[in-house]
C-alpha cells in the first residue's frame, strides 16, 4: 500500500505531461504567427513588383 501512495504521490509530483503538452501548444501557435507573417509579407512584395513592373512598362 505504501508503495502505490508513493507512485500516486510521484504522478502528482512529475510536471512532465503537461509541460511537453503547454510546449507543443506554444510551438503550434509560433508556426501559425510564423506562416501568416510570411504571407503577408510575400504578398505585399507581389503587390510593390507588380506596381514597379507597370511603372517600367
Amino acid at each position: 500500500m505504501k508503495n502505490f501512495a508513493n507512485s500516486v504521490k510521484q504522478f502528482l509530483i512529475s510536471e512532465d505531461g503537461p509541460t511537453a503538452v503547454e510546449y507543443a501548444v506554444m510551438l503550434a501557435l509560433i508556426v501559425i504567427v510564423c506562416l501568416t507573417a510570411i504571407s503577408a509579407i510575400g504578398t505585399n512584395a507581389n503587390v510593390k513588383f507588380e506596381a514597379v513592373r507597370d511603372a517600367l512598362t
